[in-house]
């Protein structure tokens, strides 16, 4: 039996999607489709996978390495290969789905990493959120004086802007991610902007070490 092609009965093209392509079909089309349609899951593997490597690069900061970034990513397409043949589409976005298992997967390679022997100059107490470059471009500033001092955000804030700015969510999706409204994302994600703009302003000052 011939399988469905994207945008041919199948998948069809969408509009612009997480990352910034345009014409890429809906991460929820592709799920659809993809327990029937391979090429249609190896594109949704590949989105899946470009998602988690962004966020786990950013989670991870200054305290991070590629190599965990692209584990972690290869945990999450095969955790969802696992799920794709009983997942229901229940009003979340597919993204949000995608965000759960990758902070879960994400949660499990930090909690290995500080427990494994491994020489580091300083073990940090608690999950590093601290961004890439790209989350903070925005602010068109010097980035490695916007990622320490992104380390003062609050922890829902700075996933905020890590999912908006570096993953590419939408605000809905975001908001599904983390049970929260869109509103609430939007008044969050821009008081996180502005308390960065006006830390960063105060760095080049001299007025913040």
């Amino acid at each position: 039996m011939a399988h469905e092609e994207p945008g041919r009965g199948g998948v069809t093209p969408g509009a612009r999607d997480a990352m910034g392509r345009v014409d890429a079909p809906p991460l929820r089309e592709l799920a659809r489709c993809a327990v029937r349609d391979p090429d249609a899951r190896d594109l949704l593997l590949a989105r899946v996978r470009e998602m988690a490597v962004r966020y786990a690069r950013v989670r991870l900061g200054r305290f991070g390495a590629e190599d965990t970034a692209q584990d972690v990513a290869q945990e999450v397409c095969m955790a969802l290969v696992t799920a794709l043949p009983t997942y229901e589409e229940r009003g979340v976005p597919f993204e949000a789905f995608v965000y759960t298992i990758t902070a879960r997967k994400l949660a499990d390679a930090q909690r290995s990493a500080m427990r494994a022997p491994t020489p580091v100059a300083e073990v940090p107490d608690a999950t590093d959120d601290g961004p890439t470059p790209e989350s903070v471009a925005v602010l068109r500033d010097d980035v490695s004086t916007a990622l320490a001092l992104m380390q003062t955000l609050p922890a829902q804030q700075r996933e905020i802007l890590t999912l908006r700015v570096a993953v590419g969510m939408s605000t809905d999706e975001t908001a599904a991610a983390l049970g929260m409204t869109t509103g609430a994302v939007r008044v969050a994600q821009h008081r996180a902007l502005a308390k960065l703009r006006t830390l960063l302003a105060q760095a080049g000052a001299g007025d913040v070490a």
